[in-house]
């Protein structure tokens, strides 16, 4: 038995991650709470509804830009937010966009190696990160942890950071950001200042 702390419930929750990465236990056997909708069947008011509705699909037919290329892209953005501001660049491309920041999602992660799995093609993941320390770490634990259940398989994907670059911030002359000093895996404190 485990007290209830936060301490404990941590340690928990990695022996849950390590025994599911190993295959102890099963991915089917832990529900991972997500939003889950069942939507109604698609119905109509009667006929001229449902003769507005076939105009408006035939209207929005868009052939699939990725059909027939050898390696399939996904862009990822470190934050939540600014998925729906990338959807509206990408959506030209037929590039689909994920969130996968934060150190935890284990679940997420299998789930994009499911995607890598399922499309039986190369992938690759074009990704949107802070420079920093914290964002470095993001990038690499997500490669690490996607690319080792797609090899499960014998799938493949490449992570490619697109931004934030270290060229990017040399061009723009900007310092680069700081991490927050309560992310768990941010840079080592500055050195102390010299006494005068």
């Amino acid at each position: 038995m485990l007290a209830k702390t936060l301490r404990d419930y941590k340690r928990l929750g990695e022996y849950v991650g390590m025994a599911r990465r190993s295959g102890r236990i099963p991915w089917s056997a832990i529900r991972d709470d997500k939003q889950v909708a069942a939507e109604a069947p698609p119905s109509f008011t009667g006929t001229e509804h449902f003769w507005r509705t076939v105009d408006a699909i035939a209207r929005d037919y868009r052939v699939d830009r990725q059909h027939g290329q050898l390696v399939w892209l996904e862009l990822w953005s470190e934050t939540e937010g600014m998925v729906s501001q990338l959807a509206r660049v990408e959506e030209e491309f037929g590039i689909s966009c994920y969130s996968g920041g934060g150190f935890g999602g284990l679940a997420g992660k299998h789930d994009a190696a499911e995607r890598v799995i399922a499309d039986g093609k190369r992938t690759g993941v074009l990704h949107i990160g802070d420079y920093d320390a914290s964002g470095e770490w993001i990038l690499t634990a997500l490669a690490e942890d996607v690319t080792a259940f797609a090899a499960a398989a014998a799938a493949e994907v490449e992570f490619v950071r697109v931004a934030v670059t270290p060229e990017q911030v040399e061009t723009s002359c900007r310092p680069p950001r700081r991490a927050s000093p309560t992310a768990a895996r941010s840079a080592a404190p500055p050195p102390p200042r010299p006494r005068r």
